[in-house]
Order: C-alpha cells, then sequence, then structure tokens
C-alpha cells in the first residue's frame, strides 16, 4: 500500500509539475479531493459542481462578497404583480463564442432547467411561465407568489441557446443514466474565466475572459484544477508548492500547514448540514435482510437509529471538534433556523433497543448504507462510526462507500436504502431544504432530492404556504411548524454542520464563502 501511495504521489507530482511549467506568474493551481462531475451547469445540483461551473456561466442574480443578491446578467428585478416578475436584462454581454446574451437565452435555459434530465428542477419547479417581453426584458409568472424568486435563481446559470441548438446539447446531462452531450466536456459561459481543457478526473484548464462585462477583482489569468482524492498527497502537494489552494483539508493536518513556511489554513463556518436519509416509501427495502416489509416506514425504528448515534463522539474522534451537531435540516446563517428548535434527541443506546424490539426487531436486522468517500469532510469515516454505532444495538451496517462519480447517480435514481448526503440551501433560506429535501416527492421538481421519499401532508402544506407568504412573521412561525413536525416523525437523521478548511499558499489571496463556493474573480497570486 505504501509503495502504491508512493506512485500515486508521482504521478500526481509530474502531472501538476507538467502544468507548472505551462503556468505563468499568475497562474493559480488548486486541488479538490472531487472533480466537477460535468462542465453542464444543470446537471448535477452539488456545491462542488456549481462552484466551478459558476466561474465559467451566470445566473441572472448572483451573490456579492457577503452572499447578499447582487446584479448579474439582470441589472434589475421587481414583482409587477403578486406572481409576476420582471427581470431587466444586462445589455452588451457576449457569450464566450461571441454571441450576444438575450432574452432568448433566459427563456430557452429555464425550459431547459425545468426539463427531463435536469438536476436543478427543485429551482424553478414553481415558473408558470417564462415570457420575452423585448430582448433585454422577461417576465416570470409564478404558480402562486414567490418572494424569494430571485434566490431561487441565484445558482440557475443562463447557457446560449444558440450553442446548445448547434452542439445537441438542449437536454441537460442527466447524471441518474450516465448520459454525456457536448455540453459534459465543453462549455460556453458569459462568466470572468472561460474553459480551455477539460480532462475529467485529471485537470480542468480555465483562462481569464477579456471580454467580461463585469469587474474582476483579482489578477489570475489561469486557472488548473485538479482533483487529488488522496488526503496525504493533497497536503504534501499544497506544502512543496505543487499547488496553492487545496480543499478539504484533512482535519488532522490543519495544525501542520499552520506551522509550515509556505501555506496556511482558513476555516470558518459553513451553511451546509450532513444527514442521512432513509427509504420510507417501498413496502420492501431493496437492500435489506429484512423482507415484506420496511422497517423503516415505522417511527420507532427511524428513532432507534436515531438515538444510537453518538454525535458527540462523531465530532470528538472523527471530526475533531470541527462540527457543530444539530437536530435541523438547516443550521445558522439559513433563514428560518431557530436554535430553540435545535435540539437533538438524547444519545441512547438502550433506549434504541427497546424502541427497536417494540418496533418487532429484538435482534436488530441488516441493511446496506451509501455513502460517498470523496465529498464531504470525513464522509466515508462519518459512515464507519455510524455503522459501529449501529452495530452496538443490533443493527448490520453493509458500507458501501464510493467515489461521488458513481455514488450520486445510484443515490439519485433512489437506488438506495439508507444514505448520506449533504446539503446547503442555495437561497440561504429554509424554503429551500423544506422543498427540497422534505416535501413529498412529485413529477414537477418538489422533493427531488428527498431521495428516501418522505412524505407528511402537514408539511407539504406548510411548504407550499411559506412559499408564498410575504409577511415575516407569520412566514417564520411557518418555518417552525414546519421542522417541528419533521422532527416529530424523525423524517431524517440530521447529523451536523461540518466546518470549511481550506489549505492556501502564502503567496495566494481569496475569498472564502460559507456556502464553500470559491469565485476565481476574487483570487490573487503573487510571485
Amino acid at each position: 500500500m505504501k509503495y502504491r501511495s508512493r506512485l500515486v504521489a508521482g504521478a500526481v507530482a509530474c502531472l501538476l509539475g507538467t502544468a507548472s511549467l505551462l503556468a505563468g506568474a499568475q497562474t493559480i493551481r488548486i486541488a479538490n479531493q472531487g472533480d466537477s462531475l460535468s462542465m453542464d451547469p444543470h446537471s448535477l445540483n452539488e456545491s462542488l459542481q456549481l462552484s466551478v461551473t459558476g466561474n465559467v456561466y451566470e445566473p441572472l442574480v448572483g451573490r456579492g462578497k457577503d452572499l447578499a443578491l447582487a446584479p448579474a446578467l439582470a441589472t434589475s428585478w421587481k414583482q409587477t404583480s403578486p406572481t409576476v416578475w420582471r427581470f431587466e436584462l444586462r445589455k452588451g454581454v457576449q457569450f464566450h463564442d461571441g454571441t450576444p446574451f438575450t432574452a432568448d437565452d433566459v427563456v430557452f435555459t429555464l425550459a431547459r432547467v425545468a426539463g427531463e434530465g435536469s438536476d436543478l428542477r427543485s429551482n424553478v419547479n414553481d415558473i408558470k411561465e417564462v415570457r420575452k417581453v423585448n430582448d433585454f426584458v422577461v417576465e416570470i409568472e409564478t404558480k402562486t407568489p414567490f418572494p424569494i424568486l430571485p434566490d431561487a435563481l441565484s445558482t440557475t446559470y443562463i447557457m446560449s441557446k444558440k450553442w446548445c441548438e448547434t452542439n445537441q446539447a438542449t437536454r441537460p446531462v442527466d447524471r441518474r443514466k450516465g448520459i454525456e452531450n457536448a455540453a459534459s466536456f465543453r462549455a460556453n459561459g458569459t462568466g470572468p474565466y472561460r474553459l480551455r481543457e477539460r480532462q475529467p478526473n485529471v485537470r480542468s484548464t480555465f483562462v481569464r475572459n477579456g471580454n467580461y462585462w463585469g469587474k474582476i477583482d483579482g489578477n489570475v489569468q489561469e486557472v488548473i484544477f485538479t482533483p487529488i482524492a488522496n488526503d496525504a498527497t493533497r497536503v504534501a502537494a499544497l506544502l512543496s508548492g505543487e499547488v496553492d489552494v487545496m480543499e478539504p483539508v484533512p482535519l488532522q493536518d490543519v495544525d501542520r500547514i499552520n506551522a509550515s513556511a509556505g501555506a496556511r489554513v482558513i476555516a470558518g463556518p459553513e451553511l451546509r448540514t450532513i444527514f442521512l436519509g432513509m427509504d420510507q416509501k417501498r413496502d420492501e427495502l431493496l437492500y435489506s435482510s429484512v423482507k415484506g416489509k420496511n422497517p423503516f416506514k415505522d417511527k420507532r425504528v427511524r428513532q432507534a437509529f436515531y438515538q444510537a448515534i453518538d454525535i458527540e463522539g462523531i465530532k470528538k474522534t472523527v471530526m475533531r471538534d470541527a462540527a457543530n451537531p444539530t437536530a435541523l435540516m438547516v443550521g445558522p446563517g439559513i433563514n428560518g433556523f431557530m436554535a430553540e428548535q435545535n435540539k437533538r434527541l438524547p444519545y441512547d443506546p438502550e433506549a434504541s433497543k427497546k424502541l427497536l424490539a417494540e418496533a418487532g426487531y429484538p435482534s436488530g436486522f441488516e441493511v446496506t448504507m451509501n455513502c460517498p468517500n470523496d465529498r464531504y469532510v470525513n464522509d466515508a469515516r462519518i459512515c464507519q462510526a455510524v455503522a459501529a454505532n449501529l452495530a452496538r444495538v443490533g443493527v448490520k451496517i453493509n458500507l458501501a462507500a464510493e467515489t461521488k462519480g458513481t455514488y450520486f447517480p445510484k443515490i439519485l435514481r433512489r437506488d438506495t436504502s439508507f444514505y448520506l448526503l449533504g446539503w446547503t440551501p442555495t437561497t440561504y433560506d429554509a424554503h429551500n431544504a423544506l422543498n427540497a429535501l422534505m416535501a413529498c416527492p412529485d413529477d414537477k421538481g418538489t422533493g427531488q432530492f428527498n431521495l428516501g421519499s418522505y412524505c407528511n401532508a402537514k408539511l407539504d402544506d406548510l411548504t407550499r404556504k411559506i412559499q408564498a407568504e410575504t409577511d415575516k412573521t407569520k412566514r417564520a412561525a411557518m418555518i417552525k411548524e414546519a421542522f417541528d413536525a419533521h422532527s416529530a416523525d424523525i423524517g431524517h437523521l440530521p447529523l451536523h454542520q461540518q466546518t470549511l478548511a481550506w489549505g492556501v499558499s502564502k503567496k495566494a489571496s481569496l475569498v472564502q464563502l460559507a456556502d464553500n463556493f470559491m469565485p476565481f474573480k476574487y483570487m490573487s497570486i503573487s510571485k
């Protein structure tokens, strides 16, 4: 194993060294534990992919350094009636191939996002119609009042209608089916950086867009993005100067990096919540020793799993205190989070055993747990710890940990019985988590990431009302009521909010955002 690790490290060093020969004084080299799985901005609603493609593509309404809404391809927006929004589009913008940006691209994009294969349908599932008023004005009509529509569109990136039609990419890449098209490997956005080279799982190179309409704060001309899955190799690349930025930093290496001569760790809270989901729809689980019924349909079983998890132990030993245990599906920083609700059920293995016995499983049962090993901080180790906890109450977990490239397509087609997932509400509002993770799934995009199909009619009704409510006090009360209903049901098993940790060369400067997006336009590098 050590010999193999040296071979891997040598190969990565060779690759990075080759890239550095091509790099100029204003090239920044970024390493991540995983890759952006596609250049198609609508194919996967995952923070890393949205972060990477968000440097090439842009939304109508973006975010500033403080994560507040900011004009992007729309210069202004307003409600002209409770269900109609009017967006004034930016003039003089070109896609990277020189095609002018117009309202036609907005109408096309929102239809593409709402269509088959899109992983962002929950962003637009409440849009009734998109109308072109003229080349630089569009109206978006929603099915009901939707006061946070601009927030919901902040990660819906606009594509060129002409380019997609020319390149047979009018539909998104469907990660569930393994379908690829030209948008998987090429890109044509309006953003501050252009895609120059794409080698999936090897290297992607981006260059500054000389015709960009906006301001680029940093001095970086070229970005070389390299996935390095091995933690030790990624740290070594930073410390040796082969990369300038890397994330995530293995928690055990934070002090070592901070003590080094050439690098430091930038840490901060993250908005992402890590949680476990359970198949609550099928009458028989796909991957379990229990036949003829589904144990997760019984709240007692769900609660037994919850109370078997030693969350403080995971925080201390797995996360090295770089996590905040949670009882909710959203954390601090998300509108609608209430600290007084954030109280977990106690860790109590004996209570878990009793609940399992009451539910008819005195000796426990066996179930497969799906988990990524290269997406979240210590994701596979979290799953290993949960498996060990559950073993103590008689539940045998068959852990299936795999790279996110195969993990996400599997769970997104709901080919799972028990899974780990992380979620950052892109609107920074609780409605996003309610609508995408907790609402009963339908064929319009509601509950698109409620992969275990948990359903509660009261929560669904509240979610619809929350979307339309403009009175902040009433809206907050409804969010609280919806979270109370979900918690009472043990609809999911919330674990924690992880902490961001980026390793950064002392020659580099950047802006760390709580949503873990990494805008290249804020980066600078010195010799």
